[in-house]
């Protein structure tokens, strides 16, 4: 357990040292929001009934752009067969990686949704919801995004192939979130978007760490 939260605190550490980058992440989400009207119209009642889809959708943008360096670093400089070596299981590392990339790029995301929804003028039925998606559902792809990041590891194209890899297995998530936030605007139940957003996040929370441990350990041999 001690080792446990000692790899998690260097990633947590490491993560808030590259600001610089995460803030590129974090310019790349507001732009996008910005400069989609621009291509839609400014028509204020359809930009508020696209509102939920277009903030996940740039949130699952802005969230591709940070995968590839999940483990790239760590493996370029050999810390990746050091942690390997640590008597805490990889998966462990995985959780922490994932973690670290949530709190360093999912909840500013998550923090400035509202913000972006209040330009979009989306009706305030929604904005509670919209949060407890993104609270479930950015989690989902930091664990989803691990995979592909592990199953690229070295690869000279890494973004793209991250992207082919990842964009699929999180759709299920926009497509939930998006309807429970238009539920909730709408006046229709919300729980059952809710119930299977916290699904996915537990059968990511279950399986990620294993497929993305299993993957690193081939690219380290």
């Amino acid at each position: 357990m001690r080792i446990s939260i000692l790899i998690l605190q260097r990633e947590v550490r490491l993560a808030f040292n590259q600001l610089g980058d995460n803030a590129i992440i974090v310019l790349f989400f507001i732009l996008a929001a910005i400069l989609f009207p621009l291509g839609v119209g400014p028509e204020p009642k359809f930009l508020a009934d696209l509102a939920p889809g277009i903030l996940w959708v740039i949130a699952l943008l802005a969230s591709l752009l940070s995968f590839e360096k999940l483990f790239s670093s760590d493996f370029e400089d050999g810390s990746l067969e050091q942690l390997a070596l640590t008597s805490a299981p990889l998966e462990i590392v995985v959780l922490a990686k994932a973690t670290a990339h949530w709190l360093t790029t999912g909840v500013p995301i998550m923090t400035l949704t509202p913000l972006i929804a209040v330009f979009y003028q989306m009706p305030l039925s929604g904005y509670n919801i919209l949060l407890v998606s993104m609270v479930l559902g950015t989690p989902t792809m930091s664990l989803i995004g691990t995979v592909g990041a592990a199953l690229t590891l070295g690869s000279k194209r890494g973004n793209v192939l991250i992207s082919l890899l990842v964009v699929p297995l999180i759709i299920p998530v926009l497509i939930f979130g998006t309807a429970a936030i238009e539920a909730a605007i709408n006046d229709y139940p919300t729980m059952q978007h809710l119930m299977l957003l916290a699904a996915f996040f537990l059968i990511s929370l279950v399986f990620t760490p294993i497929a993305t441990a299993s993957a690193l350990r081939h690219a380290l041999e």
